[in-house]
């Protein structure tokens, strides 16, 4: 639609909007770890939306968050 933005103020452009869509395919089809947090970043750095956020967006709890990061060997 035009006019709208992100969470960022950056136009939505369609190449953006496919991007975002991808990387929330890929965090749903990943299991926790390296690259769940790693995508995770990424798709936190292009929509302006912090980790607890995003992790709602799943449907995953933020204890279910601090559960994946010490199965990936990080502390809370």
């Amino acid at each position: 639609m035009p006019g709208q933005t992100a969470g960022n103020g950056k136009s939505l452009g369609r190449a953006f909007l496919v991007r975002r869509n991808a990387l929330w395919a890929k965090l749903r089809g990943l299991e926790p770890g390296t690259a769940f947090e790693e995508t995770l970043a990424e798709l936190s750095a292009l929509i302006g939306w912090n980790r607890a956020r995003i992790l709602a967006g799943l449907g995953l709890p933020e204890q279910g968050a601090a559960e994946a990061e010490a199965r990936a060997g990080r502390h809370p």
